[in-house]
């Protein structure tokens, strides 16, 4: 299920990486939400500043990118709760890996960086989708 919060957070994101990550959202069995799509170079500025990204020149700038975190019910009351835990990542991003070879998209997954582990990011191609 795509929510609202995602909608709108992949508002100005490439149609391609916008099609992937939809279809991901909605076959996979964990909810996911898209939580960053399309940033300013004064938001990566602050999120470099911060730690939380390593570089200025982010694909997030170009809408080359997108940033998701899974939300679960962990006791069952209905009430989501916000998880990082990387096997969630692992198994979203396995999502995302087929729908990419199904829609010709090549993606990028940040959890396969060796650097900066990134799970929670997702981006086209560089050589495929210059910026």
């Amino acid at each position: 299920m795509i929510d609202a919060r995602s909608k709108n957070n992949l508002t100005g994101v490439h149609p391609d990486l916008q099609r992937v990550i939809c279809a991901a959202l909605e076959a996979h069995p964990v909810h996911f939400i898209v939580t960053e799509g399309l940033r300013t170079l004064e938001r990566q500025r602050k999120l470099v500043a911060a730690g939380a990204s390593k570089t200025i020149n982010s694909r997030h700038l170009t809408g080359h990118a997108v940033d998701v975190v899974a939300s679960i019910d962990m006791d069952g009351d209905g009430k989501k709760e916000i998880r990082w835990d990387m096997p969630l990542f692992e198994a979203f991003a396995e999502t995302v890996r087929r729908h990419s070879e199904l829609m010709d998209v090549p993606i990028v997954w940040g959890g396969s960086w060796r650097s900066f582990r990134d799970g929670q990011h997702f981006e086209l191609y560089k050589k495929v989708y210059p910026a």
